[in-house]
This record gives structure tokens, sequence and C-alpha cells, in this order.
């Protein structure tokens, strides 16, 4: 019995599964989580009304800006293990081990066992993968998801049932409810596959097709269609819509303007910074100084009175290249070269030298041999699944880094696919092909050293010349080496080790030193929000955010003090002024709102250090049109909300008509009555509470 489980077991599978469970894992609970989808998660767990819609607010006021499906999933572990970062953080964590499960499944039935094992291994080490597989963002959910839709689809050519075809696409529907339209960036290489795999006629499998893809339409918009059917003043808003509609959520924030980078008609450049065309006019005014109404007035940077990471350009350097998203959050500026930037070759790119060897490798099959294969059309599921995503994110306007973890997948596939194919031509000794794995080798190991170059204000020149170095010898003594069989192959294997050394240790740095919970970046040079931070005013340990310009909060359930591994979260983790929270709290009467704020970054913390609910009033960034002052009115009158907290800096995208209904039908509560000292006394950080107000509606 031993000896027979012995043989189903692959030890070395398990291997791999147990280091993607330690980069998952390690030290989760300490981690932090995004406090924007965790505070959802706290108010979803209220009722079944705000569960089904992902309500950000306990009193279904506003909803988060994605489909509820990995937010159901968060909330069921929070219920099954009480609300706690580890808790939000642990289907994601879970969905990564399984995602690399899932390449070894998926690989072997075409290229066989260790094809499967490096796939698996080289998505297990893809550094933005663990950085985002260990925050609550939805991303990992989807990769997974994804996943389980692709082993459908293989499975529906291999068995040529339909249901198998079904359910993938019904699979990808569940991935649009998951974060909208980034599902549907597989739906190329999906369709492309089953066109050219299946073994029916042409004219069955377009019919197949498209009775699949009506069965991913109507998942897809299944909750969309219930969601906007529902009489607006039933439901919650849908945040970050501009119509209270879930379909023009999909089709534009989370659409065409991740494209666009701006969202045209609104004035949204992004989320959380609206109106940034209407303010970087005002930021480049000819003299640096600071837009009207923003926390340091007319100052000059460079003073000590403007915020530190502001640099000497006045804040200009946030927009990037032409500004409206343009290289905002680290990722560069669009171009054919962008996945090569310093901003995010390291997150995703390390093995694209690789891949291309692995391309060149299987057109030279092809052209031997003349015959299409199911290897040949297996690969061609994964480049169609990679090369559409590598355009889409060398153009795009509006990204995050870690949106690039849909990359991983077809990296670690061509990868692993690719060493078989070229170790075949190595070994057989025809010709040129036969030097193309030494030269992928040599080729991936220079590009790592360019990567180390370019980041080399955080790793040491000793480490560039080693990666080079190592490069040269391993091409030397693969092609010398090529009568000793044996010897050259454990030789290709520490070559593709070693190539793996970097992408691990990027990602591990992350895993080791913490991150950011909001917007997760992996590596030694990881920033808590992209070039809104100068790098050399604010100096940080590798992994950490430089100083001085956002503030960790406290996560839940952990003891307030205890902050020497966090994952940095960004501009949502905020202390709670404990004087304005304690003043509420003994004002408060019932009122459905415990206070109304500008958006859900000021709203966020009251709610997850309360059972109260707090309106945002503009949604997530201020900027949503959720409220009119006759709506506010009419609230205000039937003892709904009672207290306004306005904050008069970084203002960008908030309805002024709302603040002038508030100043002038509400009486300005004194802030000796709510003010912490230690809130107005640093004025070199640059605070959200800073010139805030708090008002009080008498009736």
């Amino acid at each position: 019995m031993r000896m027979k489980l012995k043989g189903r077991i692959d030890f070395l599978l398990l291997g791999i599964l147990l280091l993607s469970i330690f980069l998952n894992f390690y030290r989760l609970k300490d981690a932090g989580s995004n406090t924007y989808y965790t505070v959802a998660v706290k108010s979803m767990l209220t009722s079944f009304h705000t569960f089904f819609y992902a309500s950000f607010d306990p009193a279904g006021f506003i909803t988060v800006d994605k489909p509820p499906v990995a937010l159901w999933i968060q909330a069921l572990s929070a219920y099954l293990f009480g609300l706690s970062d580890f808790s939000v953080l642990l289907p994601e964590a879970l969905a990564g081990v399984i995602s690399v499960w899932l390449m070894y499944v998926i690989i072997k039935p075409q290229f066989g066992r260790k094809a499967a094992l490096l796939s698996s291994l080289v998505l297990a080490c893809t550094p933005i993968f663990v950085a985002v597989v260990r925050t609550n963002n939805v991303d990992s959910i989807l990769i997974m998801t994804l996943l389980v839709a692709t082993w459908s689809l293989m499975k529906a050519v291999e068995k040529q049932k339909i249901r198998w075809l079904l359910l993938s696409f019904f699979l990808v529907g569940i991935g649009f409810n998951i974060k909208m339209l980034q599902a549907y960036m597989v739906l190329p290489s999906f369709y492309l596959f089953y066109f050219i795999a299946a073994k029916s006629k042409w004219t069955k499998r377009m019919v197949q097709l498209i009775a699949a893809t009506v069965v991913l339409l109507v998942v897809s918009l299944s909750w969309a269609t219930i969601v906007d059917m529902v009489p607006k003043d039933k439901r919650p808003y849908i945040g970050s819509s501009q119509t209270n509609s879930v379909v023009e959520l999909a089709l534009g924030y989370n659409g065409i303007s991740r494209l666009t980078g701006m969202d045209h008609g609104n004035g949204r450049a992004f989320k959380g910074m609206p109106n940034m065309e209407q303010n970087q006019k005002q930021f480049e005014n000819g003299n640096g100084s600071s837009p009207q109404g923003m926390p340091y007035g007319n100052r000059t940077p460079g003073n000590g009175e403007f915020p530190p990471s502001f640099g000497q350009d006045g804040g200009k350097h946030l927009m990037g290249n032409g500004g409206m998203g343009r290289g905002m959050f680290g990722t560069g500026n669009p171009g054919v070269t962008r996945l090569f930037s310093k901003e995010l070759a390291g997150q995703i790119s390390w093995l694209l030298p690789f891949v291309l060897f692995s391309v060149i490798g299987l057109i030279v099959s092809y052209r031997k041999t003349r015959e299409f294969t199911m290897q040949h059309k297996f690969a061609i599921f994964w480049l169609a699944w990679l090369i559409p995503m590598m355009i889409f994110f060398s153009i795009a306007g509006f990204f995050h880094q870690y949106y690039l973890s849909m990359m991983g997948p077809a990296i670690a596939g061509l990868v692993g696919m690719g060493w078989i194919i070229l170790w075949d031509f190595y070994k057989k000794k025809q010709g040129w092909p036969s030097w193309l794995l030494p030269a992928a080798i040599l080729a991936t190991a220079f590009f790592e050293t360019l990567i180390l170059f370019q980041n080399r204000e955080a790793v040491s020149e000793t480490w560039m010349a080693f990666t080079a170095i190592v490069g040269v010898i391993l091409f030397v003594f693969l092609t010398i080496m090529q009568n000793r069989e044996k010897a050259a192959y454990f030789l290709s294997v520490a070559g593709m080790l070693a190539v793996l050394i970097l992408p691990f240790y990027w990602g591990l740095t992350t895993v080791l030193h913490g991150g950011n919970s909001t917007i997760p970046v992996a590596g030694p040079t990881s920033q808590s929000f992209g070039p809104m931070m100068d790098e050399k005013r604010n100096s940080a340990q590798p992994g950490e955010a430089p100083a001085g310009m956002f503030h960790t909060g406290q996560s839940v359930g952990r003891p307030s003090g205890q902050t020497d591994f966090r994952q940095r979260g960004g501009m949502m983790e905020e202390e709670v002024n404990t004087k304005l929270l304690n003043y509420l709290e003994k004002h408060y009467h019932g009122e459905k709102f415990m206070l109304a704020v500008d958006s859900a970054t000021t709203a966020a913390p009251f709610m997850l250090k309360t059972n109260y609910a707090v309106m945002a009033m503009g949604g997530f960034s201020g900027s949503d049109p959720v409220l009119t002052p006759q709506k506010l009115e009419k609230m205000a009158k039937a003892g709904e909300v009672k207290y306004f907290l306005i904050s008069y800096g970084m203002g960008m995208g908030r309805d002024q008509k709302i603040n002038e209904w508030i100043e002038k039908n509400c009486k300005e509560v004194p802030s000796s009555e709510w003010e912490s000292a230690k809130n107005s006394d640093n004025n070199q950080h640059f605070r959200r509470d800073q010139n805030m107000k708090l008002y009080v509606y008498k009736g």
C-alpha cells in the first residue's frame, strides 16, 4: 500500500506547492489588507442585502467598485473564521497555491511531467503573482477561476463533449463577476484554441462556440442585470459608476477607461485622483504652486512645507508623461518597451527572453515536421493568452502593476513547454537549433542583469556582474558538454533554476519585508504608491514604503503599535482620530449614519474600528455623483445623518454644491472639541485630516 501511494505522489510537485504555500502564507496574518475591501466584507456580514450588493457600508448606501463573487468568498471566510486580515486574505492566498497546482494539471497531458513541474515553479516564483496573492485584491481568485476554465476547455477538446466547453465559458462568466472585463482578456485564446483544436467540422465548432458565448454573456450579465433592474432607491449606489449602473461600471471605469486612462466626459482620470486634468493645469501655472484649496496653498516646494514626496516639480511628476494616468502608479509610459522598463520589468518580464526563444523553437519544430500537432495548438493557446495582454499593457492608460499577474500563467506555461522543445533540439545536435537552449539561458541572464541595473539603487553591482557571469558560464558549458547528455541535462536544469533565482528573490522581498496591501508591488524597490514616492527623499529599508507620505493604520484585530511587519496600505489605511470618534459616539442618537465624509478613503478607518455606518458621499475617491443637495437635505431632515466631516485639501472631484449646502445649512463644530493635537502639528506629512472641518446639522 505504501509503495502504491508513493507511486501516486509527485514529490517534486509537492515541494513546489510547499514553496508556494510558504510564499503565500508566511506571516500572512500580519500582512495587512486593502481596507476598502475589508470594510466591505465587514459590511456584507451584517445582512443579506449588503452581502448581495457588495455594499461598502452596513447601511447599503454605496457598493465597492467590483462585482461581488470574490468578495462573497472573502465574506464566507470572515464568517467562518471571524473578521481579520487573515480571514480576508486566506481565499486569495489559497487560490494562489491552487493556481500553481492547476498549471501542473493543465501542462502535463500535452508536454509531460517535467514541463508541468517547471511551469508550476515559474508561476509560484513570479514576483507580482506572489505580491498580489498576499492581498485581498481579487486578482488571485480571478486567475484561479480562469485556470479552471482553461482546464475545462482542454477537456472539451480531449473528450469532444460540448458540456466541457459550456462549463469553460461559464467559468469565464464567473470571472467577469469577479473583476469584470479583465476576465475577458483570455477570450482570444479560448476561441482560437477550440476552433483550431476541436476535431468536429468547422460549422459545428462555430455553432458550439456561439452556444458557449451565449452562456458566457448570460452568466456575465446575470448579477448586473438583476441589480440594474432593482429600483435605484431600493439598492446601494453602484460605486465608481457615473450613472448608478453596473453595466456602465463594467464598460466605463472597469472597461474602456483602463485603456484610455480617463473617463471621457466626466473628468475623472482614475480612481483616487479625479479631475486630475483640471488640477494638473493648476499645478502647471508657472510657479509650481498648489491648486487653490489644496492643503499647502501657494507654498513652493522645497522649503520644508510642501510634502517632500512631491519633489521639486510641484507635483507634476504625479501625472507622468502627459498626465491622465500616463505613468501613474509606477506603470511607465505607453510604448513598445513599457514591459521592459524599470517600472514593470521586475514585476513580470524576467523570463520573456526565454519565451521568445521558446516561440522560435516551436516555429522550427513545425517547419521541420510540417505537422501541426496538438502541442503546437496548445502552445498557440498560451501565446494567444499572452500577446494580447502584452499589447494591452503596453498601450493602456490606467492600470496598476499587479494587473500584470494575469500574464503569469501564460509565461509560466510557455517557459515549461519551451524548455522541453529546446532541450530536444539540443540533445539531437542538429544544426543551429541545438544552440537555442544555451542562447535562451544566456539571453535571459543578460536581461535579468539589465533589470538589476535598472534597480541599481537597491541592488549591489556585484549581483549584476554575478548574474551575467553565471549566464556566460552556463552558455559555455552547455556548448562544450553537448556530447555528454546526462551532464548537460543536469546543467540545463541548473540553468533554468538559476534564471529563476532573481524572480524568486524579487517576490521574496515582499514576503519577508511586507509590501503595499492596496496596490501591491514586488521587489526590493517596491514603493507605497508608484512614482508618487520620491525614492531619494524618502529612503526606506528593502520592501518598505518610504516615510513621510502615507501612514500605516492599525490592521484588523491587530494590537495598536505593533507595526514591525505590515503590508503598507497606502492611502486607505489611516489612523482614526480618537477624539473625533469619541465626540461622534457621545453625540450619536441612532442616526442611520454616524458621520458623512467625502470619500471611502476617509470613511473606511471609522467603519473598520466601529460598527457604525459612515456615508462616503462621493464613493471611493469623492467623485461619484451619488448625492444632490436636495437628496442630502431630505436625508438630513429625516434624521438619517447629522454630522459631516469635510476635507478642504486635495478636494479634486468633489461636488462643490454638496459642500455649499453643508456650509450653508450646518453649523461648524469648533475644532477644539474633536481635533486631536497630533493631527494638526505634523505639517510635513501629507495627511488627509489636515484642513478638515466638522459640521452638524441642526434642522
